[in-house]
């Protein structure tokens, strides 16, 4: 008789332990709730969150707790603060109940005992450190009782793939509505980064002198300021073509032009010389100073200066520290990144030209497709003819941000063609590919999910269009698709038990 008693009490652990998605929810310790009335999951998107909740059905008399689950969309986080009313109205009065902190991270857990029978609206009000959001169920219903309700509440959503909101929340996560947009006919191309015409240049001796480096470590890459002191001409000490004797010379120039100008001017006024002669004297003394002005700008105590005209990088050092260069030498270039220019080609045969081109995207260091248009760039130009060493027309493309990747270097391009078709798109990285087939995860519920097989067109970028298989508004995961994947590869279905 033993035997048989721990039989049956085996048995019957077994089967609760080995239960699929079944028709029952939660409380707020993860424990099955055992109201003697059916559950209740829905699950609402609005465009900030994600509300996964689940309740006995509605029952005059009986409470009924919520297990509500909340998720921040952007970067699909649990709510951590804040506090949560629920609110069942009927026309102009309802009950309400406030939890005022989550019971766990992203779960709140009110409750509420209806007190007559009928149709209502159930009202989930977030407020947040963040944001504020309201969710909104219109037309529930509350039963007279639990067997009026067992009676008609229809089973809970299938589980399909069962994918916890802990474990989601634990992971990068992330999921997007399927929308429609624009498609184009896709050229995938290759392009190189070369410097933007403006964004660097050259600094010129502006005198004959020695070379002396302000900055210890000035090399290729050195970060600079606008204003920044780079290096020092020196003519001290040299018999010839010496800056500082030139300066002396025109300042002597210059001081006895202006004193001459001053006394032909007093004289002119009085009519006591001619025009032609006063004129004479104004132009000698223009000139005497615009050359002294030039010889003396960004002269200092070491000698002539050179300083970076903007923010940005040294580009390159044509000169080394001691060296002797003479007037007009090139001596070092300033580059910036703040905007680049994307070369890249096409064939003839598509016959391209800057009205057909619509957009382009390029991968940027992170591997990541950035679209140009948004980025504030646009096509500058298209080559018109061919050669026959160079058949391909050539593309320059600005593009107005800063670019991470070395000047020179090549990089994967996207270029969009003639006019667009409107379809279904969804983000590429919510692409499954086996074989040659494609498919993606769709949430159907909070906790659930299901592979689906689709059949995709064109590719624009980061978008991917769809030709069957999804329709707008159904919701598929773009970031730990895998991880979903591998839960439905694992033939297990997780445990109820919600960490709450």
């Amino acid at each position: 008789m033993r035997y048989i008693i721990i039989v049956c009490i085996s048995l019957l652990l077994f089967s609760c332990g080995n239960n699929e998605e079944e028709d029952h929810a939660h409380d707020p310790e993860g424990n099955h709730l055992s109201t003697g009335v059916p559950a209740i999951s829905k699950t609402v998107w609005t465009d900030q969150t994600e509300l996964f909740v689940e309740f006995p059905a509605l029952v005059e008399g009986k409470t009924s707790k919520f297990a509500t689950h909340f998720t921040v969309l952007d970067k699909h986080q649990p709510v951590r603060e804040g506090s949560l009313t629920v609110s069942l109205i009927k026309g102009e009065s309802g009950i309400r109940h406030t939890a005022e902190a989550p019971s766990s991270p992203g779960i709140f857990s009110p409750a509420l005992q209806p007190k007559e029978p009928g149709t209502y609206d159930l009202v989930f009000d977030l407020k947040t450190p963040e944001y504020s959001d309201r969710i909104v169920m219109n037309d529930v219903q509350v039963y007279a009782s639990a067997a009026e309700a067992s009676k008609n509440v229809i089973a809970g959503e299938e589980a399909g793939i069962s994918f916890l909101k802990e474990q989601a929340w634990r992971i990068d996560f992330q999921t997007k509505p399927v929308t429609k947009g624009e498609v184009y006919d896709i050229v995938h191309t290759s392009g190189v980064w070369q410097a933007a015409p403006g964004t660097y240049k050259t600094l010129a001796a502006g005198a004959n002198g020695m070379v002396n480096f302000v900055l210890e470590n000035l090399t290729e890459g050195t970060e600079v300021k606008i204003g920044q002191l780079l290096m020092n001409l020196s003519s001290e000490g040299l018999s010839s073509n010496n800056i500082q004797a030139e300066i002396a010379q025109a300042k002597a120039r210059y001081d006895q032009a202006k004193a001459e100008y001053e006394r032909k001017k007093e004289l002119y006024e009085d009519r006591i010389v001619p025009k032609s002669e006063f004129e004479r004297v104004e132009s000698d003394f223009r000139v005497a100073e615009a050359n002294y002005r030039a010889l003396a700008s960004n002269y200092g105590a070491d000698g002539k200066q050179i300083r970076s005209p903007f923010d940005g990088f040294i580009k390159s050092i044509n000169t080394s520290n001691g060296d002797y260069v003479e007037q007009g030498a090139n001596l070092v270039t300033i580059g910036t990144d703040k905007s680049r220019l994307l070369k890249t080609q096409l064939s003839a045969s598509h016959n391209p030209s800057k009205e057909s081109i619509a957009n382009v995207w390029y991968k940027n260091e992170n591997g990541e497709w950035k679209e140009v248009e948004s980025a504030g760039g646009s096509v500058i130009s298209v080559g018109r003819e061919v050669e026959n060493q160079k058949p391909m027309i050539p593309i320059y493309i600005k593009v107005n941000e800063a670019i991470e990747m070395p000047e020179g270097s090549f990089v994967e391009v996207q270029i969009a063609l003639g006019d667009a078709e409107t379809g279904i798109i969804v983000p590429e990285a919510a692409l499954l590919e086996d074989y040659g087939n494609y498919s993606v995860i769709v949430q159907t519920g909070g906790e659930s999910f299901e592979r689906r097989s689709i059949k995709i067109g064109k590719r624009n970028g980061k978008s991917v269009q769809v030709l069957s298989g999804l329709e707008a508004g159904e919701v598929v995961v773009t970031t730990g698709v895998y991880q979903v994947k591998m839960a439905s590869m694992s033939g297990q279905t997780p445990g109820h038990g919600h960490e709450h």
